[in-house]
């Protein structure tokens, strides 16, 4: 490939990158959704799957043969560009929320809000056969998600341990289908301080979450695969209930800013609007390629 066509390449994966950084920072709208959007869905599966999690036995053997073997079956160029380009989304878009979240929490909190509860009908649409099963898992989901949505009221601080379990935890989540790991992040009440060490560059929270996440889908990314190929809808209909149980803190925090109904109904809108306007593009996607 010549170096004109290659850079015109690398210069496609890193504006998707932003695209999906901007996406996966924000609670509701997931990353993944704009990698099958935008063409790179599979590729960027068949680079993380290809992730040997033996590599680190072969590293700490100093088998640098075995080493360099699983290195090649890995995209590395395609992961690099693409994750560069998130992470300057993340940087740049961490100082905008923030902002947001300070001067417009009432407006901010309403559109996330809208996020979570279109995001959550969306995957709820994905059941092929819902019967009364469904209905119990999802009442089970949303009265957990209620519970777990009391969670933004605890103090468990911000140490490295904490944010390496909340990266774990986020990152899980955005194997599942159309989960914000943003979303799991604000809800274990790690997401303003994570947003701060983003926009000040804080390199020990940030390594401690990205290690969590990286422990997390290295060892349970196949559950998870496993859990929903075999358990499709009831895993949906959990994941639904969930989302909108836990949809309670985003409606306590922005009423403790302000009135969330008069102030922030058309914010609310909108952010059903934005998941419409990406699962109607989605759709339409996946019915081209078929």
């Amino acid at each position: 490939m010549s170096r004109r066509p290659a850079m015109r390449e690398n210069a496609g994966i890193y504006l998707r990158g932003l695209m999906m950084g901007a996406c996966d920072i924000v609670p509701g709208v997931s990353g993944g959704t704009i990698a099958l959007i935008t063409g790179i869905y599979e590729r960027l599966v068949g680079a993380i799957g290809s992730v040997d999690p033996a590599s680190a036995k072969h590293l700490a053997r100093g088998d640098f043969g075995s080493l360099r073997t699983d290195l090649e079956k890995i995209d590395i160029p395609f992961l690099v560009v693409l994750l560069a380009g998130i992470g300057t989304a993340f940087i740049v878009m961490s100082g905008v929320i923030l902002s947001l979240l300070t001067y417009h929490a009432v407006e901010t909190y309403s559109f996330f809000l809208g996020l979570i509860i279109a995001s959550a009908v969306a995957i709820f649409l994905e059941i092929r056969s819902p019967g009364a099963a469904t209905v119990a898992y999802l009442a089970v989901g949303t009265g957990a998600g209620f519970l777990i949505g009391g969670l933004g009221h605890l103090d468990v601080g911000h140490s490295l341990p904490v944010l390496f379990l909340t990266g774990m935890a986020a990152l899980c989540a955005m194997i599942l289908p159309g989960v914000s790991g943003a979303y799991i992040t604000l809800v274990l009440n790690q997401y303003e301080y994570m947003l701060e060490a983003l926009r000040a560059f804080s390199l020990p929270e940030i390594f401690a979450y990205i290690a969590g996440g990286v422990a997390g889908l290295l060892l349970f990314t196949k559950a998870l695969k496993y859990l929903l190929a075999t358990y499709h809808g009831a895993m949906l209909a959990l994941l639904t209930g969930l989302m909108l149980g836990s949809a309670r803190m985003l409606w306590e925090k922005g009423a403790a800013a302000g009135d969330m109904v008069s102030g922030g109904w058309v914010f609310f809108l909108v952010g059903l609007a934005v998941v419409g306007a990406v699962e109607y593009t989605k759709r339409r996607y996946q019915g081209s390629v078929t």
